[in-house]
């Protein structure tokens, strides 16, 4: 039976957010562009399909915002702009995250919260001279893992729960077209080694900051 549109709306939330990231042991995140963005090079609000193991989408991560303050915070502001943006279930419609970037300059942050807007944790990016470091938080603020990106790996950002690596995500080669004549980004999300589902979701939306400060390469992104 088709589940209803409001499920996570209520105290099923939860439990269709685990049952749903059980299931993802790897994760495919595709950027989506619009030819307009293509032929003008100008960056418009990021949207990204996410495939399962099987290479099927199952969700959308699309920005949020309308109007000219948006337009001029992407002109200005670049990879450095806040935003919101929702994820979606696409057989449904339904919500399944809500993201919150707040501005930084440098200690770059993402907030994650369920669909109803229950807190669920936050990416924070931490200092380092030449490694990308990035905690990420539980919903009481606790750190629970790490996000490391080594200096000489510049495509591939390592998930480190106490110490070993349980997952990465991975920047992927487009195709030599793709990446001539576009600046979509493919990601490979591995999170086989980690049973915490609300860990695999945070995961899934570190992907989405991480493209953002990392890969706009239009907007300087670095």
């Amino acid at each position: 039976m088709e589940r209803s549109a409001d499920l996570v709306a209520t105290g099923d939330g939860a439990r269709d957010l685990a049952v749903r990231f059980t299931a993802y042991n790897r994760l495919t995140v595709r950027q989506r562009k619009r030819w307009l963005e293509i032929l003008l090079s100008f960056e418009m609000k990021n949207s990204y399909d996410v495939y399962d193991d099987q290479q099927m989408p199952v969700l959308r991560v699309r920005e949020e915002g309308t109007g000219f303050v948006c337009l001029i915070k992407r002109l200005f502001l670049g990879p450095l702009r806040p935003f919101r943006a929702t994820v979606l279930d696409l057989g449904t419609q339904a919500g399944v995250l809500q993201l919150r970037r707040p501005f930084r300059f440098f200690f770059h942050r993402l907030e994650i919260a369920r669909a109803d807007g229950t807190p669920l944790g936050a990416i924070q990016r931490r200092w380092a001279w030449f490694r990308r470091n990035y905690d990420i938080e539980d919903a009481g603020g606790k750190v629970e893992a790490q996000i490391f990106g080594p200096i000489l790996r510049p495509w591939t950002f390592q998930i480190l729960v106490g110490g070993q690596q349980r997952g990465v995500i991975r920047k992927r080669w487009s195709g030599f077209l793709k990446e001539m004549f576009t600046d979509a980004d493919n990601f490979g999300v591995e999170l086989g080694e980690i049973t915490d589902p609300e860990l695999k979701a945070r995961a899934l939306a570190a992907t989405v900051l991480i493209d953002v400060v990392h890969f706009e390469r239009a907007k300087g992104g670095g």
